[in-house]
């Protein structure tokens, strides 16, 4: 799933290639507006929020859109059509002035809104530490509003703190040496919240520190623990374990840890077994 920094790395380049550019024709394909014609619109900008992602029109209105798993963009040249399997999968078209194409590629959330009601969209969700009203106050104080909760779940709650997922939630774990599965009260908030916002500001801005944790970009290394079930942790040495889901997770992602470096601390929960 793709995570703040995916969706702010993209909104920049849309931000670089369409910006000013006026909708020739094109129109959204689902969601509750759907057959809406966005003709005549200008792209004033782009925005993000948490994995969200807000186009904004000089109209006064916007397309928000979310990726999830599956979702994608992409822009193709004057001329240049797309294969018919894919344009099936169109849930959003912006023909340009210049006859380049905008393709939103089967996004599960289409939904067009007044930008002054972006608020209803995404107003609920945690601070995010790629915009500019980042708040790492709130976010410390939304996270100890629950200090019992598992680590892993309390940081992919976009409503605690917005961007993070999976593969960072579980890289900060092995990074703040605390089992995923710890209570997130168990380790120091402050911390954790500092080195979310640095992790995720270098992966969306720094060239080639796209989601590189461990400092290495060689095969294999540039994680130290996601993807590496059964393998040695790049520390220790000790085996990477896994498991297939995390509890209450409607997504059912994985979660990786090194049993070594990632001690589950005294007196806690043990939480799901190992």
């Amino acid at each position: 799933m793709p995570e703040g920094d995916s969706v702010y790395r993209l909104r920049q380049r849309l931000d670089a290639a369409t910006t000013g550019e006026r909708v020739r024709d094109g129109e959204l394909r689902s969601g509750p507006a759907a057959g809406t014609s966005l003709a005549g619109r200008r792209i004033r900008g782009y925005d993000t929020h948490g994995k969200h992602l807000l186009t904004r029109f000089d109209d006064g209105t916007t397309l928000h859109t979310h990726l999830r798993m599956q979702g994608s963009w992409t822009l193709t040249r004057a001329g240049r059509a797309l294969p018919t399997t894919v344009r099936e999968k169109a849930r959003v078209r912006l023909r340009l002035d210049d006859g380049r194409e905008l393709w939103g590629l089967d996004l599960p959330v289409v939904e067009l809104l007044p930008t002054a009601r972006e608020v209803d969209a995404v107003g609920y969700f945690g601070p995010d530490p790629l915009r500019e009203d980042w708040d790492a106050v709130e976010a410390v104080r939304r996270l100890s509003l629950s200090p019992a909760r598992p680590f892993v779940a309390a940081l992919l709650d976009q409503t605690r703190i917005a961007g993070l997922g999976n593969l960072w939630v579980n890289e900060l774990a092995f990074l703040r040496g605390i089992h995923p599965f710890a209570p997130i009260g168990a380790t120091d908030l402050d911390a954790l919240v500092a080195l979310a916002a640095r992790c995720l500001r270098i992966s969306a801005t720094i060239p080639g520190m796209y989601q590189v944790t461990t400092g290495d970009r060689g095969k294999g290394r540039s994680h130290w623990v996601v993807g590496r079930a059964g393998r040695p942790c790049l520390r220790c040495g000790t085996r990477v374990r896994v498991r297939e889901e995390v509890a209450g997770d409607p997504e059912q992602r994985r979660t990786w840890w090194c049993p070594r470096c990632q001690p589950m601390p005294p007196g806690a929960d043990v939480g799901p077994p190992e």
